[in-house]
């Protein structure tokens, strides 16, 4: 089966087509992870620049390293100039520094070119909320029939989407990849990267908004993955969100849209949650109407698995193998929001990841969805939101106060939550404001009683994972009951 070759690299590099030679074993970014064989891209950091790992790389095996600057010879390792001196050089004497001028656009470079060389169909998942979730569920849904690749974790920039197109294989049949953002034009470098048949936009929401000032601008980045599409690929739009529903004029591809209306290609209807144990609903399609089970957390759930359903359908699947692909997610694959048994068989609601007012509303919304004798939020700063960022608050504030019994806010941002939540109805003595994460740790380890059922939810930067972390009990498994549920 082909693989990536040193050949590969310096085809990549330079353009110019170079035999097939030494396998790479993999690329990596880290010197840590370098193993015998493997190709190191030397990568300038704010913090940490990678040229200072280059000779550790080559301790542990890797046989290349693409820089952007010589480096020290305390290693007895060739520097071939790409684009000046003879890359048969390259292949000759190994270990080799690959000289650049910019080592990630090298990277990309190379993965465009290797993304060149395969029939594998792409499907881009972009969006403000949403993103890793679908993808997740979209790759599971397009595994039951094709071999899937995906980007793992958050791998979903400049650098991450690169790092897995590298592992393309000739046995992939799809690759589903997650596109993030910060600023206008990078979906589109990702895009000519990964050159997507099929892109998928979830919601516009006033994520980045710090960065990119107005919630056009967000609206704009994201059209970039429609944009990129080709004259016979499929856009997969989100038909309940005005500014994704808008991108079906931005682009040469076919559109297909998803919601909650019969006005969609594919729409739902009687949505019912369950719960901890998942949400039901009735699938519409071209005069179909399929009942649904699925095991994801929340209502708004109902469009992630719209997303991958639809998708599923433009690949050509059928019913049989959608509803197995949603039903039989993997329990490794972080879909974000899990349940995990607290102090005093209370059951904590560890949505730690990160935080928009858009999530934080949908996680409560799950929270009211549940019966339990106490209903607690620790709710912390929600970050980024730029000239959105007080309404945010408040905006998850007001709605706090109609679903729990106490709420906990950490951070000075998330003061707003607590102001609106008082505003909004919710008895002062029922709300507390920290300024630690330790202190809510504190408290609750004191307070906490059977069933009661506690949300966790913050901006990453908070790290309000050590929450969750530090109220965790092992070994037990509970949960409170569904509101409503049927068996």
């Amino acid at each position: 089966m082909k693989g990536l070759t040193l050949a590969d690299v310096l085809t990549g590099l330079t353009g110019n087509l170079i035999e097939a030679s030494q396998p790479i074993a993999s690329v990596v970014i880290d010197s840590r992870q370098a193993e015998p064989g493997s190709l190191f891209v030397a990568l300038p950091g704010e913090n940490v620049d990678g040229h200072q790992y280059v000779a550790q790389a080559f301790e542990h095996g890797a046989i290349a390293a693409i820089t952007q600057q010589p480096v020290p010879p305390y290693w007895p390792a060739q520097t071939v100039r790409v684009g000046q001196d003879d890359p048969a050089q390259a292949l000759a004497n190994l270990p080799v520094c690959l000289q650049v001028e910019n080592s990630l656009a090298g990277l990309q470079q190379v993965a465009a070119h290797w993304r060149g060389q395969f029939a594998a169909r792409v499907i881009g998942v972009t969006g403000s909320v949403g993103k890793s979730s679908t993808k997740e569920l979209l790759a599971n849904v397009l595994a039951t029939r094709f071999v899937t690749l995906k980007n793992e974790g958050n791998l979903n920039n400049e650098i991450g989407l690169p790092l897995t197109l590298l592992k393309l294989n000739p046995s992939h049949e799809r690759v589903v990849l997650e596109m993030g953002m910060y600023d206008i034009g990078e979906i589109e470098l990702l895009c000519r990267i990964a050159r997507p048949q099929v892109g998928v936009v979830t919601n516009v929401e006033p994520v980045h908004l710090e960065r990119l000032g107005t919630i056009e601008r967000i609206a704009q980045a994201k059209a970039e993955l429609v944009q990129a599409l080709p004259p016979d690929g499929v856009a997969i739009l989100n038909r309940d969100d005005p500014r994704v529903a808008a991108m079906a004029q931005l682009t040469q591809a076919t559109v297909v849209t998803y919601g909650m209306s019969p006005e969609a290609d594919l729409w739902a209807s009687d949505v019912q949650s369950a719960g901890l144990e998942g949400i039901r609903f009735v699938l519409h399609y071209r005069g179909e109407h399929i009942h649904v089970r699925l095991p994801l957390l929340g209502r708004h759930s109902v469009h992630t698995a719209l997303r991958a359903a639809l998708a599923g359908l433009v690949e050509g699947l059928d019913w049989a193998e959608i509803i197995s692909g949603l039903q039989s997610l993997p329990s490794q694959a972080q879909l974000r929001l899990l349940a995990v048994p607290g102090p005093n068989q209370s059951t904590l609601l560890d949505d730690t990841y990160n935080a928009s007012p858009a999530s934080t509303i949908a996680a409560l919304n799950l929270l009211d969805d549940l019966t339990a004798p106490r209903k607690i939020a620790v709710l912390g700063d929600m970050m980024e939101l730029g000239s959105f960022e007080e309404e945010g608050h408040r905006k998850v504030g007001c709605r706090a106060a109609d679903v729990v019994d106490l709420l906990i806010t950490i951070g000075a941002r998330a003061r707003w939550i607590a102001e609106e939540a008082a505003a909004c109805g919710l008895v002062q003595s029922s709300i507390l404001q920290f300024d630690t994460n330790q202190a809510a740790i504190d408290l609750l380890k004191e307070i906490l009683e059977p069933e009661n059922l506690v949300l966790v939810k913050g901006s990453n930067s908070q790290r309000m994972v050590e929450i969750v972390t530090a109220l965790t009990v092992r070994n037990r498994r509970s949960g409170p009951k569904n509101k409503g549920a049927a068996s």
